[in-house]
């Protein structure tokens, strides 16, 4: 759940989080733990970790999108071609653009799960435990 509550100022809030009946109450990591943090070899491991696959993906997603559409605006002839029956080129690049979608996506969440999740989670608990 996103707030717009900024982090507390200075350092010294340690006032605990409001109590929910799925969440104990908490007392929340201060701005100072949360830079010491950021700045640590860890973070920035799991900052290239995530930034060395999402960023590459990305740019390949975007560039295959592009070619379907330059295709689709410049090669009309040959995305008109059929294959079989109705089911021409410019079709099936088309639903190959929703399959690789959701295959990014799936791919993704795996990548998350194995590499991702549990460094963060280390993260996470190490934080917990020092506020």
């Amino acid at each position: 759940m996103a707030t717009d509550a900024p982090p507390p100022e200075g350092g010294t809030d340690t006032s605990p989080a409001p109590s929910t009946p799925d969440r104990p109450t908490t007392v929340q990591p201060t701005t100072a733990q949360f830079v010491e943090v950021q700045e640590s070899a860890e973070f920035g491991e799991l900052r290239r970790t995530y930034r060395s696959f999402a960023f590459p993906l990305t740019v390949a997603f975007i560039a295959w999108y592009l070619l379907y559409v330059l295709l689709s605006n410049y090669a009309g002839g040959f995305m008109g071609t059929k294959l079989f029956g109705n089911i021409n080129v410019a079709l099936v690049l088309g639903l190959a653009q929703f399959a690789t979608t959701f295959l990014i996506a799936w791919y993704y969440a795996r990548h998350a799960a194995r590499k991702l999740d549990p460094k963060a989670d280390l993260i996470k608990s190490r934080m917990e435990a020092d506020a």
